[in-house]
């Protein structure tokens, strides 16, 4: 069985369609195509018990949009993906009170690149909940937002989901939004789409180190999640490789510890940096959209 490691809902639903002999229907799962500021959103919603068993998928809404142009810095581009960022992660983030705490949570390490988009988002979101407790007269109308990089276990000794735990139990915040490198079958998704859900994350999972999950039935409040993939397993990789060759019936066994292995876009580094700021202040906008982009590149930069 030609299995692919992916973390994106996307990918599942269309690992599912292949292996169905390209059937559309798939039980318990809706999807539909559209367009935010001019780029591609696909969103998938798993309804039921049929279609997590299909997915993979917890049930919940999963969106994942193209940032098509943003890796050749096309004119232009930086703002409409900000503003895409903003408007589907304050869809789904509806249910939360607007003036409610909302705790962002970078997860990754800062150290390896390709798992250090949480840090980099950290680092480019505006923290605002001790200046609206401080100075009301002057902040009280923005949404009081915290911040922190929860690390890994291999640093702090601690798993970033027992970090993040202890922060909610002491600032108890309306909403957690987690955010993490993700695993993709394809090369061409690669630090170049971005899947917001609603059903939080296991912390790790990208490559194959599973961690307790965050999610409202271990945090007590709204986890949603804001992914990137950044890498794609050896074995994947090849069997991608392999079929646009058109050698097609190749399975994942017949590629024996392509699993240990992980690969990256060459220009990472610059692609992480990007997509840090690119989702900081995507993020940051949601968050406070009495806020325009101008006045985050004062606040932030």
């Amino acid at each position: 069985m030609r299995i692919r490691r992916t973390d994106l809902a996307l990918e599942a639903r269309e690992l599912w369609q292949e292996q169905a002999g390209g059937l559309t229907a798939l039980p318990g799962v809706e999807a539909r195509d559209s367009f935010r500021e001019g780029l591609p959103v696909n969103t998938v919603r798993v309804l039921d018990e049929e279609g997590e068993r299909a997915l993979g998928k917890p049930r919940g809404s999963y969106v994942t949009l193209t940032l098509e142009g943003l890796a050749s810095r096309e004119e232009g581009i930086f703002q409409r993906a900000v503003q895409a960022l903003a408007q589907e992660l304050s869809g789904l983030m509806a249910g939360v009170p607007r003036n409610g705490l909302v705790l962002v949570a970078g997860l990754g390490n800062r150290a390896i690149t390709p798992d250090a988009i949480g840090p980099k988002v950290h680092q480019n979101v505006l923290v605002t909940r001790h200046l609206v407790r401080q100075m009301p007269e002057h902040f009280g109308a923005l949404r009081p937002v915290a911040s922190l990089a929860a690390e890994v276990m291999g640093t702090t000794g601690l798993e970033s989901g027992e970090v993040v735990r202890a922060v909610c139990e002491k600032v108890n915040p309306a909403c957690v939004v987690a955010v993490d490198a993700l695993a993709s079958r394809s090369l061409d998704r690669l630090c170049r789409t971005v899947q917001l859900s609603d059903t939080g994350v296991i912390p790790g999972s990208g490559v194959g180190n599973h961690r307790r999950p965050l999610n409202r039935e271990t945090l007590g409040v709204p986890v949603v999640t804001v992914g990137v993939p950044t890498v794609v397993d050896g074995a994947t990789l090849a069997l991608d490789l392999l079929e646009r060759a058109g050698h097609r019936g190749t399975d994942r066994g017949d590629l024996p510890g392509g699993e240990e292995f992980f690969v990256t876009p060459r220009e990472v580094d610059q692609r992480v940096a990007d997509l840090g700021k690119t989702l900081g202040y995507g993020v940051s906008l949601a968050l406070n959209p009495s806020l325009s982009l101008d006045d985050l590149v004062m606040l932030l930069e």
